[in-house]
This record gives C-alpha cells, sequence and structure tokens, in this order.
C-alpha cells in the first residue's frame, strides 16, 4: 500500500469525528477514500504508529482517518 491508492474499509470501524456526524457513532465499513500519508516518521526520526496510514475520504473534503493496513483493501493503484 502506497500513497494515492484508492482504498475501501472492509472492517467494521465506527469513528466519532466525522464532521456531519461529530460527537455520534459512525460505521465507517465500506467507505472509500485515497491515502494521502503513511506515517513512519515524525520530525525526522523514525516512529511506530498503531494506525499508521491516513486515508482522506471522498465523501467529504474535511474527512480524515488514521487505519491499520488490515483494515483497509486497495481498489486501485495510481500506475
Amino acid at each position: 500500500m502506497k500513497v494515492g491508492d484508492r482504498v475501501r474499509v472492509k472492517d467494521s470501524i465506527v469513528v466519532y469525528h466525522h464532521p456531519e456526524h461529530r460527537g455520534k457513532p459512525l460505521n465507517i465499513q465500506g467507505f472509500e477514500g485515497e491515502v494521502v500519508s503513511i506515517v513512519n516518521e515524525w520530525q525526522g526520526r523514525p516512529v511506530s504508529a498503531n494506525f499508521p496510514i491516513l486515508v482522506q475520504f471522498a465523501d467529504s473534503k474535511k474527512f480524515k482517518a488514521h487505519l491499520r493496513e488490515n483494515e483497509l483493501e486497495v481498489i486501485s493503484s495510481p500506475d
């Protein structure tokens, strides 16, 4: 998985930070988006993030979530 890949959430994951459902539970299973970043360093130092993949979801420009690789499936790759 790499930056630019189109992905879909394959597991049932409940989030509380969606802009249109703030503070209310929202299951994002089936949501599609694009990998915008993979967190492997912070301020120049290597880190082992628990949720390293940052996904920008297609339904809202303001909605991003950090997820694990095993919670996502690749739909298409830019190359």
